[in-house]
């Protein structure tokens, strides 16, 4: 199955089963713009942060991290982001917990890989391609994570994303809040403005608003 709208959209399978996995990926995985695997909550939460996934289909009971502590965490970052279960029948107690996190969909394994694919089509109108108005000719595209200026597009680092999104998201983000975010480890504020100054320098003074004492936001057109 080809079709465009999957072809857009980057997936992020996290699964301990290394077989599921693999058939899952080759089974449905050329579909998409890409299909990362990763074994666990922990790695599984790492990949999102470097890639930003439109799509997340994770399993529940992992080592290190479960699905839904990942899930939980992920929404953290982005309440709008697709989570999909994936569980053994055991495991339908977890369905409300899910339903809490803000989980989309609940496979029972074993499932057929096509039931996965033809729910994520149903998803496009749902997913779409949100463009958001951003000032100064900007805008955003909160399917592929991409930024242009006047239909020409923008390269940003996989951190200058991972802020965008998340400011467009919670609008307004304290200095320590981008801190953890972007490096999940304490740093100085000459770090955080060399990060501003660098995104400011790809983009435009007044795309990224200091409100001094509280933090920083995005401007909308």
């Amino acid at each position: 199955m080809r079709n465009k709208f999957l072809k857009s959209l980057k997936v992020l399978l996290v699964e301990d089963e290394e077989k599921l996995a693999l058939l899952l990926k080759n089974a449905i995985g050329d579909n998409f713009h890409s299909f990362l695997l990763a074994k666990d909550g922990v790695e599984g939460l790492e990949l999102y942060k470097k890639v930003l996934p439109d799509i997340v289909i994770t399993d529940i009971m992992m080592p290190n991290k479960t699905g839904l502590e990942m899930a939980q965490e992920i929404k953290k970052i982005d309440p709008n982001c697709n989570i999909i279960i994936l569980s053994a029948f055991s495991e339908v107690d977890k369905f409300l917990t899910a339903i809490d996190v803000g989980v989309m969909k609940y496979f029972i394994k074993p499932f057929d890989p096509d039931e996965v694919l033809t729910y994520i089509l149903s998803m496009e109108e749902n997913i779409g391609k949100k463009q958001i108005i951003l000032q100064d000719d900007f805008t955003f595209n909160k399917t592929t994570k991409s930024l242009y200026k006047k239909n020409k597009y923008i390269a940003l680092t996989k951190k200058e994303v991972l802020l965008l999104n998340t400011l467009l998201e919670k609008n307004l983000l304290q200095y320590e809040e981008i801190k953890k975010l972007i490096w999940d480890e304490d740093a100085s504020d000459e770090r955080l403005r060399t990060f501003v100054r660098r995104f400011r320098s790809k983009t435009s003074k007044e795309l990224l608003i200091n409100k001094k004492g509280q933090g920083y936001q995005i401007a909308l057109g």
